[in-house]
């Protein structure tokens, strides 16, 4: 078959299996189909119990769904009293973060000092790991590198599919460890081999924390500020759960509930927060700012930032999907607890890289959406801004690539994860298999020769 013939074939094809998967939307109301799992009303089907996160960001009056101030629990603790309680002390908190997601208390502080010791232990790679997974095979992908190196772990795991607790606690802690080595490794093989930009492996140092051996691991000089340490520690101490019932914490426990290995679970939560629709919304955002600049003349003027807010929602620029990305959220309604942690430490990084200008800019593009949607929708319409607002910018101003941006999530979001397997594996060992309404009509078989 000839290169053009063939391209034909697979467009015929692909033709054919749009036509014959698509299903009519007027299918899912007569079947009563809660698409994406929601409820009517915008709230989350009742399908598990956890005791890791709690998001709250409404009220329910009867059926009704009530607008109300964002609030994040792990394990019972608001994270705003949590972030609080190490930033006053000048901590970090990731590693601590960590510990309360895994175990359900916070530790005492021997416990912390082992804990930390631990995960440094187990932060470098296997033994000929770096040279023959990471940079004989470099990927432009980074999430898909971390992936195809979790699933190469497992070969390197003598007891990988044994589900006790004890060990699937000794997988967990050594994956929350490697992460930050595995994507600094990935992105560094990606920048030499794609990008043409010198290599450099650093190995990870002991007694400096996730966050700091992150800086020092994808930087060629090593260097970074203590206000950079702090805010990268800040993000992902906020993006470490978020509740079951996120898509890559529930795909953790649907992949658990079959009785599969630690390395699949992961792997499969990590498909899950490569999609735009969950990992990627901060790049979308960047994606936007950067075409903002573009197209407005003088971006701190609000008049004429507002009107081409205005034309984003009209669908008439940007990409023309009437979305201001980093506005809006699932669950909040009127804040996003993450978001105000987040945007003030962003001020203070932002003042020491001189960038203030362009902090006001992501402030006035929150501020002027708020407004048009109240415009738009009425005042009794509540929308607020969410964490991806602003953690690109922060990355941004950190020097991190936009390749890292969804690794680092996942960075952050294996403790959660983590967390929900052991919580899957001990009290429900349940199969999660859901119903599907089959819709297509009863056919009968054709002889081969007989089909036109």
């Amino acid at each position: 078959m000839s290169n053009s013939i063939a391209i034909d074939f697979l467009h015929n094809l692909a033709v054919l299996a749009e036509k014959n998967n698509y299903i009519a939307s007027e299918l899912y109301q007569k079947h009563n189909v809660k698409r994406g799992l929601r409820n009517e009303n915008g709230t989350g089907v009742l399908v598990g119990l956890t005791n890791v996160a709690s998001v709250q960001g409404y009220k329910l009056e009867g059926n009704i769904k009530k607008p109300a101030e964002g609030k994040l629990f792990y394990r019972g603790i608001n994270v705003e009293d949590f972030v609080l309680g190490f930033q006053n002390q000048k901590r970090r908190g990731f590693e601590e973060c960590v510990y309360l997601l895994l175990f359900g208390v916070l530790p005492t502080e021997e416990q912390l000092a082992q804990f930390n010791q631990l995960l440094d232990e187990h932060r470098y790679l296997p033994a000929n790991f770096t040279e023959n997974m990471i940079l004989k095979i470099p990927s432009k992908d980074i999430m898909n590198k971390l992936q195809r190196s979790i699933l190469v772990l497992y070969s390197h795991d003598e007891n990988p599919d044994d589900t006790t607790i004890s060990n699937v606690l000794r997988q967990s802690i050594q994956l929350i460890s490697r992460f930050p080595t595995i994507i600094s490794y990935g992105y560094q093989a990606k920048a030499h081999y794609f990008d043409n930009k010198s290599l450099f492996i650093h190995a990870p140092q002991a007694g400096i924390g996730t966050a700091e051996n992150i800086l020092y691991m994808t930087r060629p000089d090593n260097a970074y500020t203590q206000t950079e340490a702090e805010i990268l520690d800040l993000a992902l101490v906020i993006h470490a759960d978020h509740g079951g019932g996120n898509n890559s914490a529930f795909a953790t426990h649907v992949v658990s509930s079959s009785g599969t290995d630690t390395y699949s679970s992961i792997v499969a939560a990590i498909g899950s927060l490569k999609g735009p629709k969950h990992g990627g919304a901060n790049i979308k955002v960047r994606e936007m700012v950067l075409n903002i600049k573009e197209n407005v003349s003088r971006i701190n003027d609000r008049g004429i930032l507002k009107d081409y807010l205005w034309k984003i929602i009209k669908k008439e620029a940007f990409n023309q999907e009437g979305l201001i990305y980093g506005m809006g959220h699932a669950v909040y309604t009127k804040s996003d607890p993450r978001t105000s942690l987040l945007k003030g430490k962003a001020f203070e990084l932002a003042i020491e890289k001189d960038r203030v200008d362009e902090f006001n800019l992501y402030k006035n593009i929150e501020e002027l959406s708020l407004e048009l949607f109240k415009e738009l929708k009425g005042d009794s319409y509540d929308i607020c801004a969410n964490v991806d607002l602003y953690s690109g910018f922060v990355y941004e101003m950190l020097n991190i690539p936009p390749e890292l941006y969804t690794p680092l999530f996942a960075t952050s979001r294996i403790a959660g994860w983590c967390a929900h397997r052991i919580e899957q594996l001990v009290s429900d060992q349940k199969i999660i298999r859901p119903a599907y309404a089959n819709t297509c009509l009863t056919e009968k078989y054709i002889l081969l020769q007989e089909r036109a």
